[in-house]
């Protein structure tokens, strides 16, 4: 049976990735996006099947992810999935930047990253209760929450939080039937990246996992789909890691 399907931040990348595999698997899909209306298009133009959608909000405003789920709502008929995948990443290394950007690079990064998926995972969750959806929330978080960010600080630990975060959720929502998990990746080769990939350290990055390459965003796609299936309803409150043994946790 086809599903109503949230991705935020699928206007390329891991985001457009995850909304090809939940079309490919014919449900029906509303593409999010902040800015980039045009890579929203793009995506929307890619999907397979019919009946998806495009909706926009600022995530860090809070006023915007009622009017997101609404708009879903709306377009989609309702939610029984959602994936946040929308996520800030703000270089601020400490020995570098001056405290005003210091500040300014935790709040806006915690702004979309934290409180914008808190936000949106309650307006969408509460959405499921009302209609009795045995309804999934898959967060992409970082395997950065483990091994550390040290120039992007607060992008670790907001994905820390996210992680955190979904496990509450995971027992918050159970009696629901309503299953919460979050994906760990690892760097994933997208364009927002590939700079750094085909520069000098590229080698480097490559060598991290002991395949000697980077994950594709394909990767994390597959993961999101399986744990938004109803065969994962078990694994609700898990970490998945998809990082190809760049970061083993104990």
């Amino acid at each position: 049976m086809s599903r109503a399907v949230l991705i935020t931040g699928a206007s390329g990348g891991i985001g457009r990735a995850i909304a090809r595999a939940f079309a490919g698997a014919g449900d029906r899909v509303a593409v999010h996006y902040g800015g980039n209306r045009s890579g929203a298009e793009e995506t929307l133009a890619s999907l397979n099947g019919s009946g998806h959608a495009i909706v926009s909000g600022d995530l860090a405003s809070p006023q915007a992810p009622p009017e997101i789920v609404a708009a879903t709502v709306e377009a989609l008929g309702g939610i029984d999935v959602l994936v946040n995948n929308a996520a800030l990443m703000v270089a601020h290394p400490i020995a570098e930047v001056t405290y005003e950007d210091w500040l300014d690079a935790w709040r806006r990064t915690a702004a979309v990253n934290l409180h914008g998926t808190a936000n949106l995972s309650y307006c969408a969750a509460r959405e499921m209760i009302a209609r009795k959806t045995a309804g999934r929330i898959v967060n992409i978080g970082s395997r950065g929450a483990f091994r550390g960010e040290p120039a992007h600080p607060a992008y670790g630990a907001t994905k820390a939080a996210v992680h955190a975060m979904a496990q509450s959720l995971a027992v918050a929502l159970a009696p629901h039937g309503i299953g919460v998990a979050s994906v760990a990746p690892g760097f994933i080769a997208t364009d927002r990246v590939s700079a750094r990939l085909d520069g000098a350290e590229g080698a480097a990055i490559r060598a991290q996992s002991p395949f000697g390459r980077v994950g594709e965003p394909g990767e994390v796609a597959s993961a999101v789909l399986w744990l938004a299936s109803p065969d994962a309803l078990w694994a609700s409150g898990t970490v998945l890691d998809v990082n190809g043994a760049s970061y083993l946790r104990t």
